[in-house]
C-alpha cells in the first residue's frame, strides 16, 4: 500500500470510528477512488472504477459506502435537478460549474466572505446559515463548439 493509500486509509479509519461507523475495505476502496479523482462520478462510476480492487462488492454497498463518507463528512452529495446524484471527494470550500448539454461538473475556487452571510442571516432573512452551495451552469468547452448556434461564445 502507497504512503497516500495509507493517509487515506487513516483519514477513513479516523472519520469513520468518530461517528460509530467501523473499517471495511469496500469503504476504503470508495473513498480512495472519490479522494483519487477530480471528477464527480454517480455511484454507478464509483462502482465500476473499485470492482477491480474489490470484485465482491456490489452496487448497493457502494450506495450504502457513499453515503456514510457523506455523513462523515468525507465526501459531498451533488444532486442537480433531474440528473444523477454525483459525489464529490473535495470538501474544502468551493463551487461546482454544470454544463447544460453534458452534465460534466468541474470544481470552481472560491467561497462568499464569512461576513456576507453572518449578515444576511441577522438582517434579512432572520434565518440561521450553517452552509451554502454556489452552482454556475453553462456550456463546456466540448459543448460549446457542438451547440456553437446556441451557446454564448467562451472568452
Amino acid at each position: 500500500m502507497t504512503e497516500e493509500n495509507r493517509s487515506h486509509d487513516e483519514v477513513l479509519r479516523e472519520a469513520l470510528e468518530e461517528h460509530g461507523h467501523r473499517y471495511t475495505e469496500q469503504r476504503a476502496a470508495v473513498y480512495r477512488f472519490l479522494a483519487s479523482t477530480d471528477k464527480h462520478p454517480t455511484a454507478e462510476d464509483v462502482f465500476l472504477a473499485v470492482r477491480n480492487d474489490v470484485p465482491v462488492i456490489s452496487l448497493a454497498t457502494v450506495y450504502k459506502s457513499l453515503e456514510t463518507l457523506v455523513s462523515c463528512g468525507l465526501a459531498q452529495k451533488l444532486t442537480y435537478g433531474e440528473s444523477s446524484t454525483r459525489y464529490d471527494g473535495r470538501t474544502d470550500p468551493h463551487h461546482h460549474a454544470r454544463c447544460l448539454a453534458c452534465d460534466r461538473i468541474v470544481d470552481v475556487p472560491g467561497t462568499l466572505p464569512s461576513e456576507d452571510l453572518e449578515e444576511m442571516d441577522r438582517e434579512t432573512t432572520q434565518f440561521r446559515v450553517t452552509g451554502y452551495r454556489l452552482e454556475f451552469t453553462g456550456y463546456c468547452a466540448s459543448c460549446h463548439s457542438e451547440e456553437a448556434g446556441t451557446a454564448p461564445a467562451l472568452a
